[in-house]
């Protein structure tokens, strides 16, 4: 090799490099070395020295024209950003390095040594050389691709995350960063940069460090720093530079730093620190242990400043309390605990000195009384007092760098911390609970395996709530994820959670790939279902430490909730538990996504959250006030962490359209179609299949509690929904709607009735419209519609056979178990009505408004209630966005009273446009019309808007997007009709209709509703009397409707069954023409109501349980006799009450006597109970049915036409029972005859196999007398069947009257030799229904 030739760079391949440049070379250019190691200097590669010339003295030799002009930018460099950050003056380097003596490459060994000669004062120049040529594999080459980069020219142009390591090849930088990257999936290993860093490490503010050069500082983050590194000028071979918008950065930083990686590189080595003196004057004339110190904190002797030696137990936080800063640490020896207050703010550096375990010597302490913790005595440093630290922990963590992070090394390190953390916590945990044996009605955790999973997780969902003791371990283990910076909430090696929010937030935020080592650390297992069962958290007696600096580039930060950093302010208001700060903290993530920002503003995420939390776990009371030197000092360890609550039941959150989904997915794979049958299925013909099937139901409430069911993934806990009421998007719905950011779903609601105490009516009033919402007490409705052709019960597991299926999902809840979150204006004026009416403040009419103006004087708040009121407008009390679109048009009103209402239906438009969806409501006029410069929304009624002795009838017509409002109109309420944008009030007076001349028309004017006209409810109108006797129709009972002799009806029922109506022969599709309705009331009594749905939308809530108001029915009788009530197109439905269909059942049939039930003409009973004996039977047939066509079925279909091989069993049965009032004749089908005939299971198997082959049987017992002269023996088995005791028993029966009235027939008798002729009544004929035997 040429002389003055570096071994691996090639000359003439070298160019110049711009000193404002960052120049990236090869590292693969340099020989393979382990990463941060120092090379021993080979004895035989050194250059000869002459006598009294050390290694910094000698002359420095470039290799060539790259490394002079390196080595004068270098020179250049220290001398202007290093040197006038040390005492004493510094020569020029512009005198010392010329640019054309570097330009020529004979002279530059005497540019060197001229120099050298010049610096040889204090060598710092040739220092940093040396140290840099002492990191690289070759001694006598200079890292020409590397610059020195100033800290202003570092924050100011280095805007990603980046790594510097100066003594690394190619080959170690693609091994680690492999190596990284295969252990943190996802992400990117730092990408490496050829800079270097020079500077000074000094004090900086809160205990921080710093890197100080003549441009500037920026904040320093060392793992393990010593004493002796402070003000001292250093070299940075190893480092990481984090930017301030880099993740694990907090936002409201403006500057980034640097992540020291390793120890520095000294380049004027401070005084050794011995135990004979220290610097500054502060000595060790005598240094005691532990305990003999502790004897000093009673004695509290005048003058001495002992100096202490011992082990470090713990080290807290460093904290802020009145503007002072401090924290505590403990020595320990002997088994004695002496704690140390460090309050000096030129000694708070020393947080970052002191671990725990750690050996350390502090002089000039002196002794203190602590106020505030029970007048203990403390240990406390002076301004004279020195910390000496053992090189323990920086020892291991340089050589953990050299390593590399092998992976051989992690292996190691992972068996390694098992075992230490396994022993670590048998040792705590056993001290723990030598502390807590007077709790013995808490439960102690001891942590389970790093193994445990969520899937154990349903297994303890029905457990009871209850408190739990955490245990204190020490652990160690890797970030994971970032879950929450803001908030504290990390994950540990995937498996284990990190909850830092009960410590002040952490300078450097952690990120993804930290190495941590915490000790004093609470274990928690399940404090909140939504994060992982092992879950570690930190009070102010923990101490959280980075034992190793992350090898990745964090992703781009997560700025949906920037506001999370607010939740640990709350926390530290409140005071509340550990489980329900981290169910806010899930809570609030979730919000994040779902509300912001179509509905929630970012800012508000956080505050809403925290409002919720208080209400689902119903603690709206703050906790005791924290004492953080007890938490910090006190033996036994008490703190808010030490106890916690278990609630694996506590509600879970989902948005709209995860409930939406998963109530899609699952209303059809968990359903199958065979359950949809009554009992007995299995002997239904087609037809009766696929009418079972075409329509089906499936309820689910918010609470699993009150009705749990199998196979349901979603209500494994209570459900929780937020989001805005609002009115139907889409003009086909007739309800309410909960829509959040990411979908809609339709809401069937009630509220409680004013006039019934205690009961309920449709939802009524527009105050609701706009407010946030919290639902936790709902009813999940999916309705399920199928067009089918089965031939067959054994095909329904066949989906070829289904033509159309679809589905409906809607709520069903009561307003008065909402909870209100930011209500609107007008929420705001019906609350204040209320309180004003009541004179009381409940806690439900506590709003946001009020919580938000909590800091502001009462008279202010009544100022601004007061202009509200002047204007007729409120500024925005939610905490969504400004102020309602409209709140300040000018717009005229006039106060209605909806009289009645038709339904909405698709009738043809004026416009001829084709059919469109309208309604026309006949209302009430109460007043004027009266103009407004701003929307006066639902304020009380003024004496301008009533007038005593005219009330004008209007109908007013909603068509297109004016039906929305047709769910809130209901019957007797009162309404502020708004028209906005106009001051002209002939908009709302109503058009007559024209007439013939000399002929009077008694109709009453119509007025078209816009789209963008508002109806307000007014709750609380000033009325007069005559206003409050107008009422609207009577609403009748099923009893009034039976015994009614009126056409037209308005009734109110009780849904107790309802079957679907297709009309087979239209092409509607999936479209179910007609519904029949089954509807009865308290007394028992039923009705039949028959719905035309083919030119009406579909009417939510018709459900079995549910109370509906129908309105405008037609009261019909049928050939037959009997009463039912079919639809009209002004007919409407109304839901007034919500049931559960899963528990609720409709009120038992009336008890009948059959003697007084024969001879009523009257229909006053269709369906009632008759409790009687079995006197005989008159009819019995088995048979096998064709499943196509219901022919006979043998082997084969008895029908020619029909080709079905499938057949079903089907059963009659005609008896005769008494009660002692009379008799009657009841038929028996299907299921029903098995249970009266008295055959077990089995048996009634095997009369259906002896029936395969004859296909069937009927059995005529004659009567009374049993008489047969048939020799089947099938035959005879029946006849005894049907005349044993097991048949002729007393039943309770539940039957339906045959209405068909047949008058007395004249009857025939012989008596001996004379006849007889009577007049008979016929016997009462009934259907069974269902059959008990109790």
């Amino acid at each position: 090799m040429e002389p003055g030739r570096t071994p691996d760079i090639d000359p003439g391949r070298t160019r110049h490099i711009d000193p404002g440049r960052t120049r990236h070379i090869d590292p693969g250019r340099t020989r393979h070395m382990e990463p941060g190691r120092t090379p021993d200097i080979d004895p035989g590669r050194t250059r000869h020295m002459e006598p009294g010339r050390t290694r910094d003295t000698e002359p420095l030799t470039p290799g060539g024209q790259a490394e002079a002009t390196w080595l004068k930018h270098t020179f250049t460099f220290i001398s202007e950003h290093l040197r006038p950050v040390l005492p004493g003056p510094a020569p020029p380097a512009d005198d010392i390095l010329t640019g054309e003596s570097a330009n020529q490459l004979p002279e530059l060994c005497g540019v060197i040594s001229q120099l050298t000669r010049c610096v040889s004062g204090d060598q710092l120049s040739v220092c940093v050389v040396r140290r840099i040529q002492e990191l690289l594999c070759v001694s006598h080459t200079l890292p020409v691709s590397y610059r020195f980069v100033s800290v202003s020219e570092l924050l100011t142009r280095q805007h990603l995350s980046c790594a510097s390591n100066l003594s690394w090849s190619t080959n170690q930088q693609r091994t680690w960063a492999r190596e990284a990257e295969l252990c943190l999936p996802g992400h990117r290993a730092l990408p490496r940069v050829s800079l270097l860093l020079i500077g000074c490490l000094t004090e900086g503010r809160g205990g921080e460090w710093r890197l100080v050069d003549a441009s500037g500082s920026v904040r320093c983050e060392v793992l393990s720093p010593s004493p002796d590194w402070l003000n001292c000028p250093v070299f940075l071979p190893h480092w990481n530079y984090i930017p301030h918008n880099a993740q694990g950065q907090a936002q409201n930083q403006d500057e980034g730093y640097v992540e020291l990686i390793g120890s520095p590189a000294l380049l004027c080595p401070s005084t050794e620190q011995g135990l004979a003196a220290g610097p500054g004057g502060a000595g060790l004339s005598r240094v005691v242990g532990v305990r003999e110190a502790a004897g000093l904190l009673d004695s509290r002797p005048r003058g001495q400043r002992p100096s202490v030696c011992g082990q470090v137990g713990v080290v807290c936080p460093l904290l802020v309390v009145g503007g002072a800063a401090f924290f505590f640490f403990s020595l320990t020896g002997d088994r004695v605990v002496l704690p140390v207050l460090v309050k000096d703010s030129s000694r708070l550096w020393w947080s970052q000195c002191v671990c725990v375990g750690q050996s350390v010597c502090v002089t000039a302490l002196r002794v203190c009384v602590l106020r505030g913790w029970r007048g203990n005595n403390v240990l406390c440093v002076t301004d004279q007092s020195e910390i000496h630290t053992t090189d323990t922990h920086t020892q291991e963590h340089t050589q953990e760098h050299t390593q590399g992070h092998t992976h051989t090394q992690e292996h190691r390190h992972t068996q390694e911390h098992t075992h230490t953390q396994e022993h670590r916590h048998t040792q705590e945990h056993t001290h723990t609970q030598e502390h807590t044996q007077g709790h013995t009605d808490l439960q102690a955790d001891m942590p389970p395996p790093l193994m445990t999973s969520h899937g154990d997780e349903r297994d303890v969902v029905q457990s009871a709530v209850r408190m739990k003791q955490s245990t204190v371990i020490s652990y160690q283990g890797t970030v994971t994820e970032v879950v929450s910076e803001g908030a504290g909430l990390y994950v540990i090696d995937r498996k284990v959670g990190l909850c830092l929010a009960y410590q002040p937030s952490l300078r450097r935020k952690l990120r993804v790939g930290d190495t941590v080592q915490l000790h004093h650390v609470h274990f928690l297992y399940r404090p909140c279902p939504d994060f992982p069962p092992s879950m570690l958290c930190t009070c102010l007696r923990s101490s959280l430490r980075v034992a190793a600096f992350s090898r990745v580039g964090g992703r781009s930060p997560d700025l949906t909730c920037p506001s999370d950093g607010a939740l640990p302010r709350l926390l530290l208001e409140k005071n509340m538990g550990v489980s329900e700060y981290l169910w806010t903290c899930h809570l609030s993530s979730q919000l994040t996504h779902s509300l912001v920002p179509s509905v929630l503003r970012q800012q508000c995420v956080c505050v809403l959250a925290w409002k919720l939390m208080e209400c689902v776990w119903r603690r709206g009371r703050r906790g005791g006030r924290r004492d953080i030197y007890s938490e910090m000092l006190d033996e036994p360890h008490t703190c808010p962490l030490t106890q916690y609550r278990v609630d694996p039941g506590v509600h879970q959150y989902l948005s709209v359209s995860e409930l939406t989904q998963s109530l899609q997915s699952e209303s059809w794979s968990l359903v199958p179609l065979s359950s949809l049958l009554p009992p007995g299925g299995s002997s239904l013909t087609r037809s009766q299949i696929n009418t079972a099937v075409s329509w089906s139901c499936r309820t689910l409430t918010s609470d699993p509690r009150n009705s749990p069911q199998s196979g349901d993934s979603l209500r494994q806990r209570p459900l929780l929904l937020v989001g805005v009421l609002e009115l139907p998007s889409q003009t086909s719905e007739q309800t309410l709607q909960l829509r959040d950011g990411t979908g809609a779903v339709a809401c069937v609601s009630t509220e409680t009735s004013e006039e019934e105490e205690g009961g309920q009516r449709a939802a009524f009033n527009s105050a609701w419209i706009g407010c946030l919402v919290c639902v936790h007490q709902f009813t999940m409705v999916m309705e399920r519609f199928i067009q089918s052709e089965f031939p067959s019960y054994e095909h329904l597991d066949q989906e070829k056979y289904i033509t159309h299926k679809d589905h409906r999902i809607y709520l069903q809840f009561s307003l008065d178990h909402l909870h209100i979150l930011s209500p609107s204006v007008a929420m705001v004026t019906h609350v204040r009505q209320r309180e004003e009416e009541s004179g009381d403040v409940t806690g439900r009419s506590k709003t946001v408004e009020e919580e938000s103006e909590g800091g502001q004087p009462a008279g202010r708040k009544r100022r601004r209630r007061e202009e509200e009121d002047e204007t007729g407008s409120s500024p925005s009390v939610t905490v969504a966005t400004g102020p309602v679109d409209g709140a300040s048009r000018p717009c005229v009103s006039m106060v209605i009273r909806v009289q009645q209402k038709e339904g909405v239906a698709w009738r043809n438009s004026e416009a001829g446009a084709g059919l469109t969806l309208s309604s026309s409501v006949r209302v009430a006029v109460i007043g004027p019309v009266v103009s407004w410069r701003a929307d006066p929304k639902n304020r009380p009624m003024t004496e301008r808007e009533t007038e005593k002795d005219r009330e004008d009838k209007v109908i007013l017509v909603l068509s297109g997007v004016s039906t929305r409002w047709f769910p809130l109109l209901q019957p007797g309420c009162f309404y502020r009709l708004i028209a906005a944008n106009t001051q002209d009030p002939s908009v709302l007076i109503g058009s007559g209709v024209s007439g013939c001349s000399r002929l009077e028309l008694h109709s009453d004017s119509t007025l078209q509703v816009r789209s963008d006209w508002r109806f307000h409810t007014l709750t609380r109108p000033l009325l007069l009397h005559t206003y409050r006797q107008a009422l609207p129709p009577p609403v009748l009972t099923v009893s009034g409707v039976l015994d009614s002799r009126s056409e037209l009806v308005y009734f109110q029922a009780l849904v107790s069954d309802r079957i679907s109506l297709n009309d087979r022969t239209s092409d509607s599709g999936g479209t179910h023409t007609g519904v029949r309705l089954t509807v009865c009331d308290q007394t028992g009594r039923s009705l039949q109501v028959y719905l035309d749905l083919s030119h009406t939308p579909y009417p939510p809530g018709l459900l079995p349980s549910n109370t509906l108001l129908l309105s405008g029915f037609q009261r019909r009788v049928s050939r037959t006799g009997s009463v039912y009530c079919s639809s009209l197109p002004v007919s409407s439905v109304t839901v007034v009450a919500v049931g559960d269909s899963s528990s609720a059942r409709p009120p038992p049939a009336p008890m009948m006597h059959l003697g007084v039930w024969a001879e009523s003409r009257e229909q006053r009973c269709i369906v009632g109970q008759v409790k009687g004996h079995v006197v005989c039977f008159l009819f019995l047939q088995l048979e096998w049915s064709c499943c196509q066509c219901g022919s006979r079925f043998t082997q084969s279909c008895s029908s020619p036409q029909c080709r079905s091989t499938s057949s079903v069993f089907q059963s009659k049965a005609k008896l005769v029972i008494d009660d002692g009032t009379g008799e009657a004749h009841i038929w028996f089908s299907g299921v029903l005859v098995r249970p009266l005939l008295g055959l077990a299971d089995s048996q009634w198997e095997g009369l259906q196999r002896a029936l395969r082959v004859r296909g069937h049987i009927r059995v005529y017992p004659r009567g009374r007398s049993l008489v047969s002269d048939s020799a089947d023996p099938l035959l005879h088995f029946l006849l005894c069947v049907c005349s044993s005791d097991a048949v002729c028993r007393q039943l309770c029966l539940t039957c339906r009257r045959d209405v068909r009235w047949r008058s007395a027939e004249m009857k025939r008798f012989s008596r001996g030799d004379r006849d007889f002729m009577t007049r008979m009544t016929p016997p009462l004929q009934l259907t069974c229904l269902h059959v008990s035997t109790d």
